[in-house]
């Protein structure tokens, strides 16, 4: 099920229109930590200036979803691509301590039901900023 949602969505977004519920949606592009195989992944993020995007780690049954598992395992892979445009290589970095804090507060801003996700789900959401390299 999850699988064709997230086809239908990479659709969406290389038709140009990258938007669920209220939030852009970009193409995470990464290689498996474990297979090398390329992914594909649909996930929200969020503006952090010029040519840097921040995506969170949510979704993950009682961890951090394979995607962050495969973007952290092999980082020299990842890639992004935002609607109808071609993929863009990225360096992701776990933000934490203050600098996460401030990602954090621009985040749930912008979209409360991420604090609130967050707050169900008893840890703390990994925040991936993610710079063109």
């Amino acid at each position: 099920m999850q699988h064709r949602a997230n086809a239908r969505m990479i659709r969406k977004v290389r038709g140009g229109r990258g938007a669920f519920m209220g939030m852009e949606i970009l193409i995470l592009h990464t290689a498996g930590r474990r297979s090398g195989v390329l992914r594909e992944t649909p996930v929200a993020w969020f503006a952090d200036g010029e040519g840097a995007w921040l995506v969170v780690a949510s979704g993950g049954k009682g961890g951090h979803p394979d995607w962050h598992l495969n973007l952290m395992g092999r980082p020299d892979r990842a890639a992004v691509e935002l609607p109808g445009r071609d993929a863009v290589p990225v360096e992701p970095r776990v933000l934490e301590g203050a600098e996460r804090e401030r990602a954090w507060k621009r985040i749930a801003a912008a979209q409360p039901r991420m604090e609130k996700y967050q707050h169900k789900s008893g840890q703390e959401y990994p925040v991936v900023r993610l710079i063109s390299r």
